[in-house]
């Protein structure tokens, strides 16, 4: 229906008014509002809207909106319209749809502005109408830009000493827009991405991590936004350098050449030379100190001997010494001899013959010395006989009377009440261990030794007994009494950092909690009719002497398992953590083992092993599993190849629970990521009081012979002191790489300036020179904040140390028997150990697993070693169901059958 022109007043009237009505509540974001019946499709759309300006000065800002379909638009500002006659408006028609479109213009004045300023913002809003309805543009904020003359703080001039850190403050003028904020050098500008030792932190302040002679200028703080650009006093920052010693001279000639004199030695001041008004060198530059050089003394003889008596060549002789004086001090030796002889019989020397009575004293001199002789090599045949017949006899009836003994658990000496000795039943005989036993194998552990005897005591007094089962006994009794009875578990004994137990061929497995090292020992690796007590003992660095060679690093716990010599007919495999980054092109990687004589071999190298090697070893991101079938003492050590060859370090800070004093101690440990190493710095925290403040971080420490740097940051000055007279601390670079030092930590002191304060905030750095760096930022109450406490929860590692027989495993052992004889022969289809192995992601080991006699049974021993405690058997029944085998229904098992 057409409507005429002069109706359009009117209509617009009515709109406005109902719009005036329903506009309490404005809105930011358009907004249409249809009319009922009207085509929506057919509502304002706008193309242009009005966007947030800063008046700047005095001039007008100008606000454009622009809609389609369009019949009327008008700007609503502060709640109010504008004037019609303030609006500029362009018609037009869009040539694609023909709708028509329409543009307008405001201009708002700074003394529009300034009407309501400081009672709430200034904004505007466009309103467009169609034949379907209206619809609203978002709001626009007018703002008045200025920038204050004054800057909040300004940097002040400071002079710092080399390698010292400098922090220049910069709080700019007030202004709308927020000023940016840049710093000029001499006026040049100071780019942080073009220079890594100097940046800018959030409160604009600019800070140099370590000063050098080149930071020696003036520094500006500039702040500038849309209106204006101020520039803060500049600083005059000065680095100067204290003067050094040089070494000393050596000392001069002693200036008398006889008696006494004087002799100097000097240094200069240029180690280094003072630079920029640095202190000169304290001390004198000279020193003098008497000297005396002794005088010759020559040698003259003392008086001659008296003569010797008349000897059988018919001559006597007298001597005499060149010490009345005796020459010293460079003196001229005695001249002439020092032995004079002559004829004592005025040449009438008679020499006569021996006789008859000379020759027998000889002969029976002689024959006495022989049978003396016969007669003691007849005392020791006689001698060794009886030793060995007493031998015999002391081992026959020690087997004899230990072949009968009752089975019990008891201790089996008063020394060693943790031992359990497991005794065979009466259809058991004992047997000796002719093994080879390193006495030099274990340091603090108990040494093994070889006796005189036969046979080998138990292990509590530092030998083993190992035990033969009768051919008689049945392979599936044994397997339900191993099961049934739980005296077959050992418990641990010893330190915290050393387990035990006794197995036989069913295995079973040694943990040390908490530490990630473990000991898995797989069924039918122990041969059977055999028991042998083993034990796995963790090191300590500082006890272990492990010699490393140019650019070689500990990256794991130095781990004992034993008893060395012990005969195994399957690998057990080692598990323990490492701290290194594994990367071919960073590292080689070395298994280091300790022989029988002490020294250190290297008995595998990562990457090059060989398939019938006796070692083998599964490296993952922080984990090695060592396949092994030799018992003895390992580590893992790797040699740098490239400056990109990183170690794990784990980053601790500690402080007291209770904080009685006005000092406050904060320790940051410096560690391997390692499982042992947190163990051992938790016990040792739980003794000195102390709780974790933040948590843990990793740092990647690179072989770049840069050390560690601590250092502490905005520590609140009203409230705190910081007791450190240094800009930082440092741990030399190796210190940390070589590994062998346990517990290395720095300690920043705070002092309280009130004994109420509570509240600490601040920052701590820990960075490498020229490497990977960690940030703390420090937030809490030191009276009450303990929400940290649970990340040192130490997990338990699966309860018992050690554990026997078929609980020690994850997967039921007739289950594992079934799988083993299924997949071990080869399947023209594939369905067998080798895709086993790609789908548990193994399949770069096969060479290995096929060069045993069961690739099976060592893929599922690697998975017990890798999962257990939490493995998830339900997945490995997937895969080895997912195997197409005919009788994959037989290997789906439930936890509940474990």
């Amino acid at each position: 229906m057409a409507v005429r022109p002069g109706l359009w007043p009117a209509l617009l009237g009515i709109v406005l008014a109902a719009w005036l009505r329903g506009s309490g509540a404005q809105q930011s974001a358009t907004v249409a509002n249809p009319v009922p019946g009207a085509n929506p499709d057919l509502l304002p759309h706008f193309l242009v809207e009005p966007e947030d300006v800063y008046i700047v000065k005095n001039k007008p800002v100008l606000l454009v909106c622009k809609a389609v379909p369009a019949t009327q638009i008008f700007f609503k500002c502060n709640g109010e319209w504008v004037r019609q006659v303030d609006h500029v408006i362009e018609r037009s028609t869009d040539g694609s749809s023909g709708l028509p479109t329409m543009e307008v213009r405001i201009n708002v004045s700074r003394q529009q502005v300034e009407k309501v300023f400081g009672l709430e913002e200034y904004w505007c809003q466009c309103v467009a109408w169609s034949s379907s309805g209206t619809t609203k543009s978002q709001k626009a904020y007018i703002r008045i830009a200025y920038l204050r003359k004054n800057f909040e703080q300004e940097p002040l001039a400071k002079e710092v000493s080399l390698e010292q850190g400098i922090v220049l403050p910069c709080r700019p003028p007030e202004g709308i827009p927020p000023a940016e904020v840049e710093w000029l050098r001499n006026e040049d500008l100071v780019d942080p991405s073009l220079d890594p030792n100097v940046y800018i932190t959030r409160e604009h302040s600019l800070v140099v991590r370590q000063a050098r002679l080149a930071d020696t200028a003036n520094y500006t703080c500039v702040a500038k936004n849309i209106v204006a650009r101020r520039r803060s006093a500049s600083a005059a920052v000065i680095v100067y350098v204290n003067g050094g010693w040089s070494t000393w001279t050596e000392w001069s000639v002693c200036s008398a050449s006889c008696g006494r004199g004087w002799q100097k030695r000097s240094r200069s001041c240029t180690n280094p030379a003072p630079l920029n008004g640095g202190a000169f060198c304290e001390g004198q530059n000279v020193q003098k100190t008497a000297c005396a050089t002794l005088c010759p003394v020559d040698g003259s003889w003392s008086p001659w001997s008296k003569w010797s008596s008349c000897g059988l060549d018919c001559t006597h002789w007298r001597s005499r010494e060149c010490s009345d004086p005796a020459p010293r001090n460079g003196g001229e030796e005695c001249q002439g001899t020092d032995l004079d002889t002559r004829n004592c019989t005025s040449d009438l020397c008679v020499h006569t013959a021996s006789g008859p009575e000379d020759v027998a004293l000889y002969v029976g001199l002689i024959a006495v010395a022989v049978c003396l002789i016969l007669l003691l090599l007849v005392l020791i045949l006689v001698y060794c006989r009886k030793k060995e017949g007493l031998d015999s006899d002391v081992a026959d009836s020690s087997i004899l009377t230990s072949g009968f003994q009752p089975v019990s658990i008891k201790p089996s000496k008063a020394d060693n009440p943790h031992l359990l000795t497991i005794q065979p039943d009466l259809s058991t005989t004992t047997t000796t261990y002719q093994g080879s036993l390193c006495p030099r194998q274990d340091g603090p552990s108990p040494k093994f030794q070889l006796t005189n005897g036969h046979l080998l005591s138990p292990l509590g007094g530092g030998r083993h007994t190992l035990h033969h089962s009768s051919p008689t006994s049945e392979a599936e009794e044994f397997v339900s009494r191993l099961s049934t009875q739980n005296y077959f578990r050992s418990l641990p004994r010893g330190t915290s950092n050393m387990t035990y137990g006794t197995f036989n061929f069913l295995g079973g497995r040694l943990m040390i909690p908490n530490t990630g090292i473990s000991l898995l020992i797989p069924p039918d690796a122990i041969p059977r009719g055999k028991i042998y007590e083993i034990y796995l003992t963790l090191h300590k660095p500082e006890d272990v002497r492990l010699p490393l060679a140019g650019c070689q690093t500990l990256l794991s716990p130095i781990v004992s398992c034993g008893p060395p010599g012990v005969l195994l007919t399957r690998p057990v495999i080692l598990a323990m953590d490492h701290c290194g980054e594994p990367s071919p092109d960073s590292w080689s990687l070395r298994l280091k083992k300790q022989s029988c004589e002490g020294s250190w071999e290297d008995v595998l190298h990562l990457g090059e092993e060989a398939p019938s090697h006796l070692y083998y070893c599964q490296l993952e991101a922080s984990a090695c599993y060592v396949f092994t079938e030799q018992l003895g003492r390992f580590a893992l050590v790797g040699e740098a190849l490239s400056v990109a060859a990183a170690k794990r370090l784990k980053l601790l800070l500690f402080a007291p629970v209770a904080c009685t004093s006005l000092e406050y101690n904060i320790r940051v440990y410096c560690l391997h990521d390692t499982h042992d190493a947190l163990k051992e710095v938790v016990q040792l925290e739980k003794q000195l009081g102390g709780q974790l403040i933040q948590e843990p971080r990793v740092l990647h420490f690179k072989d770049s012979y840069h050390n560690l740097r601590l250092s502490i940051h905005d520590v609140p000055s009203s409230l705190w002191k910081s007791k450190l007279l240094v800009s930082y601390q440092e741990i030399p670079f190796y210190h940390i790489w070589n590994g062998t030092q346990q517990y290395l930590h720095c300690t920043f002191t705070l002092e309280r300036v009130s004994p109420s304060t509570s509240d600490l905030a601040c920052k701590l750095w820990v960075w490498q020179v020229e490497g990977d760096g960690q940030s703390f930022n420090i937030n809490f109450n030191i009276t009450k904040d303990t929400r940290f406490a649970e990340l040192l929860a130490l997990e338990s590692e699966g309860g018992v140390p050690a554990l026997v027989g078929p609980s020690a495993f994850k997967i039921p052992f007739l289950i594992r028997q079934k799988i083993i004889s299924s997949l071990d022969p080869p399947c023209s289809r594939g369905a067998d150990w080798r895709t086993l192995a790609q789908k548990l992601h193994l399949d770069s080991h096969l060479s290995f697993f096929a060069s045993k006699p069961s690739p099976t049974a060592m893929i599922l021993n690697l998975w017990e070693a890798r999962h257990f405690p939490n493995g998830n058997l339900s997945q490995l029944a997937a895969a080895v169901a997912g195997l197409g085998q005919p009788d994959a229904g037989l290997f789906t098992v439930s936890e509940a059958e474990c």
